[in-house]
């Protein structure tokens, strides 16, 4: 970085920053257009995109079919790109504007570790046997994936230019956090207690996937191989049925077999993808 920038003592929104996403990026809050959600047949109706956050929900949603619960929902399509989150029915559900929201009746839930525990408790599952060591970790997810996406993601893959200090500085706590796993899971399959919590699916879509090289390209750039035991948990989660149909829910992205952009039946896998919608 060779130019020096000094703040002004008030900051103002004078044009759009830049790189990928900069169209829907804005300092105020508040829906910029009138649009009714759809709903369908089950009681929990899910909006959302096949982002890390989203396939948070999604992979729970999966798990608890898996499981025998009685957790049919429908998955609706929200384009974050195209300004979707900011529709009147979904600011609605969140104010905050951003993917997942859940409906369960008259019952709004928003924040993914918000929905997946408001989920584990509903059915009561995928919550341990230690819910304290399993809330340790949910929040710390929460608290920690902000600087691997909004930190190292946007300025390694999406800023309009490179910068060296941002990308060193996010690199670093990346590394750092993903330190923080391997140490955690040397010796455990889980992140809390014997068998797959809340926690796991919270934390996977983020770290599982950057170290098996579906975020922002930097699998080699990062050392990820080095992080034995969390590649060995990221691939031992990948393997699930249920995991595997959670990452094709609400996708708009990649492999046209693994895209179901809207999922309302469980039969919806095997005839409603993008390759077999495409045949039709």
């Amino acid at each position: 970085m060779t130019d020096t920038y000094t703040p002004p003592k008030v900051w103002t929104w004078e044009q759009e920053s830049g790189g990928t996403f900069a169209s829907i990026n804005r300092p105020i809050a508040g829906a910029t257009h009138d649009k009714e959600l759809p709903a369908g047949k089950h009681p929990l109706q899910l909006y959302s995109l096949a982002t890390p956050n989203g396939v948070k929900v999604t992979v729970m949603l999966e798990e608890l079919l898996e499981a025998g619960h009685d957790a049919e929902y429908d998955a609706w399509l929200i384009k974050i790109g195209d300004g979707d989150q900011f529709g009147s029915g979904f600011v609605e559900i969140n104010p905050n504007s951003k993917i997942p929201a859940l409906r369960d009746g008259d019952t709004r839930v928003f924040e993914s570790g918000s929905i997946l525990m408001y989920l584990a408790e509903k059915f009561g599952a995928f919550m341990g046997e230690d819910r304290v060591e399993v809330m340790n970790w949910l929040f710390w997810q929460m608290g920690s994936a902000p600087y691997l996406g909004g930190g190292f993601g946007h300025f390694y893959a999406y800023a309009p230019e490179k910068f060296e200090y941002p990308i060193n500085r996010f690199a670093m706590e990346t590394k750092r956090q993903l330190d923080v796993l391997e140490r955690h899971l040397e010796g455990r399959d889980w992140m809390a207690g014997d068998g797959m919590t809340i926690a796991d699916i919270a934390i996977w879509p983020w770290y599982g996937q950057l170290v098996l090289g579906r975020l922002y390209s930097a699998a080699e750039f990062l050392d990820v191989e080095s992080y034995a035991n969390v590649m060995r948990w990221a691939k031992a989660i990948d393997a699930r049925p249920a995991v595997q149909r959670g990452r094709m829910v609400n996708r708009a992205f990649g492999e046209p077999e693994l895209q179901l952009h809207e999922r309302h039946d469980a039969s919806d896998f095997d005839t409603q993808t993008q390759d077999k919608i495409g045949q039709k």
